[in-house]
Order: C-alpha cells, then structure tokens, then sequence
C-alpha cells in the first residue's frame, strides 16, 4: 500500500469525523493542517495529549490552522470524548485503519506478555498545498504539544 511520504503530496481521502464539513483531505486546503495520531481515547496519556493541543489551540487561531486527532475509535466514542473535554478541534475515526496504515502508525507492541496493533503516537504537519512538511514519530505527551505549536510559530511563512 502506498504511504505518505515527506516532502510528498498526500493521497486524498475520505473519512468521518466528528464535524461533519470534514470529510476529505481535500477539504483541508488551502489551510495548513495538523494531524495528530494517538491510541486511544479515555485513556490517560491520550487524555492528556489531546487536552495539551486544546491548550494551545487559541493560539493557532490567527495562523487559520486546521488541528485534526485521529484513532481507531468510533465516531460515536470521538463525540463523547469530544464532548466530555471539551475539545475545540476535530477528531477522525479510523476504524478502519486505513488513515493509520497510509502514516504508518500502526506498530507492534507488547503489553502484559501480549503482541497487538495499535498506534504509535505520532503528528504530522501538511501546507497548505496538501504536501506532508513535518513528522513527529515516537512522541512522547509532555510538552510535545508545545514543541508543535513553536513549530509552526517559528515556520509559519515557509509553510503557507
């Protein structure tokens, strides 16, 4: 299957998510965009990943900045979480994996003795012309939110 690529257009796809105006990369043009993968959702370092970013989603405010989280979860399961915290910005149901699998999220990891699938904590930056500038793999939650945000502060003109 063909993956996203750095310094690459991304492949348009369809999806659901918990706005309903959002259902393609393709409406996500024309706007620099953030997409950050995590485990998860109700989970404690989920938790905290996705209310770090809507700490810091005012300030993406005037840079016009789509912020989108993705998971495996349901869309039911997104609009709970969603609506539990609060959260400001779209989340994406990937239940298909399908999202996943094109970022290459997907790893093995041993839990309890146990192999499983599930998603390695990762971010991406997309320009506005839909070409894939930034990645962020293996993230760890503190302060990497704010590691983003700073990105795109400090690089704002070059990726518009």
């Amino acid at each position: 299957m063909e993956q996203a690529t750095l310094n690459q257009k991304i492949k348009n796809f369809k999806f659901i998510s918990t706005d309903s105006t959002l259902t393609s990369f393709e409406s996500l043009l024309n706007k620099i965009t953030i997409l950050f993968f995590y485990p998860k959702d109700n989970t404690p370092g989920c938790t905290q990943e996705n209310l770090d970013f809507k700490k810091f989603y005012n300030e993406l405010n005037p840079y016009e900045i789509n912020l989108i989280g993705i998971s495996r979860d349901s869309l039911l399961s997104h609009q709970r979480f969603s609506e539990k915290h609060q959260l400001p910005f779209p989340l994406i149901a990937d239940e298909n994996e399908e999202l996943c699998r094109y970022f290459n999220v997907l790893k093995t990891k041993k839990l309890y003795g146990r192999e499983r699938l599930s998603i390695e904590r990762s971010t991406f930056v997309i320009n506005e012309s839909g070409i894939l500038v930034k990645e962020w793999r293996k993230i760890k939650v503190p302060l990497h939110a704010e590691f983003v945000m700073s990105y795109i502060k400090s690089n704002y003109e070059q990726l518009g």
